[in-house]
């Protein structure tokens, strides 16, 4: 997920990425997208999304957070007219911003990851150790979050910022999850050992580039890189990580509804979902969709239950915490 600090400039007029015949759409057959994706997968999917339905895409790129302070900033008024890609605890926080609606083939997804009537789960994200191999020896991979908080590891292991970044937000919460009673102790000890980035995105770069031998990240994210042929392989901590979607809702008030409930309807169906999980490397939210080919299947994890962040206090008490552990 994005920087919010580099959003401008990145409006995708798709059409420019796609150029139909002829290159014209009606004026109102047209959806404006606010997304947290990263490029890669905003200029794969897009150009599917028209040449499917004939539906003029313009998107906006920015961090999650950033996502729902432009969209209650313009509650009055809305120009977005969908939400796509964002933590899906962030979208049931803003869910008075959502119009619920319900995709043409909602039977199909897994009920594990509905979560709110105000937005559909879009696809399900795993928390992830990724490694370089040429700097960390396979039986030095740390297995467990203890071995990673290890002091060895002292700046070397790579994150976003939880002020700035919403799965680097849903990894921490993760982390406290696993940690249980002493879920802050934990992260605590953890985040003595983290080199900062600015966006998830940055992440798995650092550890490719050899900038941290080990990063936490989403496994789409490291997964990119493992099929670029960089000298990285994905570790999954063995006393527990989480699995918990992203979602797509419709904003309240939206300007072009029929064409965002369209593009809903794309999203969640079984051809756009193999494709996310072929070209993005995500884990689909559908039942008939296998995850992609390299990865452990869900039953092989040791998967806890997320908690929310009512439970662990709230996002603002959450994000002050975090300052305090990592003193930024």
């Amino acid at each position: 997920m994005m920087s919010s600090r580099n959003w401008v400039g990145h409006l995708v007029l798709a059409a420019g990425i796609l150029g139909l015949a002829g290159g014209a759409y009606a004026a109102d057959n047209k959806v404006v997208l606010y997304t947290a994706h990263k490029s890669s997968i905003v200029q794969k999917m897009i150009p599917l999304f028209e040449a499917e339905t004939g539906i003029k895409a313009e998107v906006v790129q920015l961090g999650s957070g950033d996502v729902f302070r432009r969209a209650r900033a313009e509650a009055s008024a809305p120009k977005a007219d969908v939400i796509w890609s964002v933590t899906g605890s962030l979208l049931s926080e803003n869910a008075d911003l959502l119009t619920p609606y319900t995709p043409k083939e909602q039977a199909a997804i897994d009920e594990r990851f509905v979560a709110s009537p105000a937005w559909t789960p879009y696809t399900t994200v795993i928390y992830v150790l990724m490694v370089n191999n040429k700097m960390v020896k396979d039986a030095e991979i740390p297995k467990t979050w203890a071995e990673l908080s290890d002091p060895k590891w002292k700046g070397k292991v790579a994150s976003a910022r939880v002020d700035n970044s919403g799965s680097a937000f849903q990894q921490m919460t993760t982390v406290l999850t696993a940690g249980g009673d002493k879920g802050w102790e934990v992260y605590g000890k953890l985040a003595k050992n983290f080199i900062f980035s600015d966006s998830s995105g940055a992440v798995p770069r650092y550890v490719a580039d050899g900038e941290a031998p080990l990063g936490l990240t989403l496994e789409d994210n490291a997964l990119e890189y493992v099929a670029g042929g960089a000298p990285v392989k994905i570790a999954y901590i063995a006393d527990g990580t989480t699995t918990s979607p992203d979602g797509v809702g419709l904003v309240k008030g939206a300007p072009n509804p029929e064409p965002a409930k369209r593009f809903i309807d794309w999203a969640l169906s079984k051809k756009t979902q193999e494709a996310l999980v072929k070209e993005a490397g995500r884990r689909s939210v559908r039942k008939d969709v296998a995850a992609p080919g390299d990865v452990k299947p869900l039953a092989e994890l040791t998967l806890v239950k997320l908690k929310t962040v009512e439970e662990l206090g709230g996002t603002k008490a959450m994000i002050e915490k975090w300052r305090q552990a990592t003193g930024q």
